[in-house]
């Protein structure tokens, strides 16, 4: 499910709604997200998930086009953990493979 396609299925499950405020209320949760992980803060939705940044310390690399050893600088990375009502929903409904 891609952005547009929350924002359609919000918009249908909600008449009493107008499509450009779906949008808006969609805009806005990811952009709080983001601007509490921006400044360092963990995320927990209760029951789907937690984000939160991890820092990932400066190490040396490879490129793996030439071969050439790079050094990589120390990084934030953003890092999703799964809520357990997700994980079991998850595992009940996917079939044996």
């Amino acid at each position: 499910m891609i952005k547009s396609e929350l924002i359609q299925k919000i918009a249908e499950e909600n008449p009493h709604l107008y499509q450009r405020d779906v949008e808006r209320i969609v805009a806005t949760i990811f952009d709080q997200i983001i601007e509490a992980m921006a400044e360092g803060n963990r995320v927990e939705l209760r029951g789907f998930g937690a984000f939160s940044v991890k820092r990932r310390d400066s190490r040396t690399g490879r490129n793996p086009r030439t071969g050439d050893t790079v050094e990589v600088e120390q990084k934030h990375v953003p890092f999703f953990k799964t809520g357990k009502l997700l994980r079991d929903r998850l595992n009940a409904d996917m079939p044996d493979v």
